[in-house]
């Protein structure tokens, strides 16, 4: 495996990042990771059954995954439902 400093860099500014990469990008504690892996609560890569990789996208995801509405946002998003149920219920 390729190890010389342009390789690292163009990785890191890709998409590939390593376990610890990862939790620095997360900011969370290996231990939290690792029940996230261990559990398959989170996408990773294990090539040759070595080192947890991830893709930043994967990463992404997860983070966004779990996304916790203001409560302004719920009494818009509410209104506009009831407004289109009435709505389509009086051209029916």
């Amino acid at each position: 495996m390729r190890k010389d400093k342009s390789w690292v860099e163009t990785n890191t500014y890709n998409e590939i990042l390593s376990f610890k990469q990862a939790l620095e990008y997360l900011d969370m504690s290996k231990s939290s990771l690792y029940k996230l892996t261990s559990s398959r609560s989170i996408t990773f890569l294990k090539p040759n059954n070595g080192k947890i990789y991830f893709r930043k996208s994967d990463l992404d995801n997860w983070l966004l995954s779990n996304v916790v509405k203001s409560i302004n946002k719920c009494e818009r998003e509410m209104f506009n439902q009831i407004q289109k149920n009435y709505e389509n219920g009086r051209q029916n």
